[in-house]
């Protein structure tokens, strides 16, 4: 039979390890976001490609169409792309420190159901 303390630290790893795993939950949506993000400025980056230097490109601020030079539209989406590229290595960085405390947790979760099993049949 587990002893009360035993009770409340089995308790305490379990709800820290729910609360990990739904952290990684949120950081992974995060990922997927970026990564969405990401294939959306390279479809634009790859649309730039093919257009003539002397084309016309227009930037939607607000309900208006400013036009906007060819040379700079260029730079805001190579700058946007490795803005989100850099979000995206933090935040796998992240679920990897995640994903090693959740194991952790686990492993010690484990490891005190098993001394409790081991107390009771003694």
């Amino acid at each position: 039979m587990a002893s009360p303390e035993q009770q409340k630290q089995l308790q305490a790893l379990s709800d820290d390890y729910s609360s990990l795993q739904n952290e990684l939950q949120t950081t992974v949506a995060a990922r997927q976001k970026l990564e969405s993000q990401q294939q959306e400025n390279r479809g634009v980056k790859s649309e730039f490609a093919n257009l003539d230097d002397d084309a016309n490109i227009y930037k939607l601020v607000g309900p208006i169409l400013l036009k906007q030079e060819v040379s700079e539209a260029k730079s805001t989406v190579d700058g946007r792309l490795d803005f989100i590229q850099n979000e995206i290595n933090r935040i796998e960085k992240q679920i990897s420190d995640i994903q090693e405390k959740s194991e952790e947790k686990k492993m010690a979760v484990f490891q005190l159901q098993t001394d409790i099993q081991q107390t009771g049949q003694a």
